[in-house]
């Protein structure tokens, strides 16, 4: 039976090429010279750390680490930002978490919208991912036009399409 995925999956090379012309970006605007900003990385933990000075430098360096995400082709929908923080010289941090995977909450979401196109699909929700199958594949080319379509909290992507 043909089958496909559902999954939200982050390119973090792709991430981390963003926030590598964010630095220089940065290092180059006049507003942000002699500041104290920083955008670090960090793979393994999956967050983006940004500490600067004040909350309008702080805005600044949110949008245009969103405008390069969206030049690299990924989505801004996987930033989620904490609240800010204070640090010792003054400054504000923010810890911006990368959200990978599909969560119960947001599988059981999915699998109802699905099912509420009344088309002859069954949805699993397997670990981190929705895996949608069906005797057409035209009934999934339908739900993936209409997933499409959904404005979810998190960017998904369509994998192991199988006919």
């Amino acid at each position: 039976m043909p089958s496909f995925d559902v999954v939200n999956e982050i390119d973090l090379q792709e991430v981390d090429n963003a926030v590598n012309i964010t630095k220089k970006t940065l290092a180059t605007r006049y507003d942000f010279r002699g500041s104290d900003t920083e955008v670090n990385l960090d793979r393994k933990q999956l967050h983006i750390t940004i500490s600067t000075e004040d909350s309008m430098r702080m805005q600044a360096v949110q949008d245009t680490l969103s405008s390069n995400l969206i030049k690299r082709k990924l989505s801004p929908k996987v930033l989620e930002y904490k609240e800010p923080e204070g640090t010792s010289k003054g400054g504000l941090r923010v810890t911006v978490v990368l959200k990978q995977g599909i969560d119960k909450d947001m599988a059981k979401k999915i699998t109802k919208i699905i099912k509420e196109q009344k088309l002859k699909v069954q949805t699993q929700i397997q670990d981190e991912q929705v895996r949608v199958t069906a005797k057409k594949i035209d009934d999934l080319q339908e739900v993936i036009s209409m997933l499409k379509e959904q404005d979810l909290d998190i960017p998904l992507q369509f994998v192991n399409m199988k006919s």
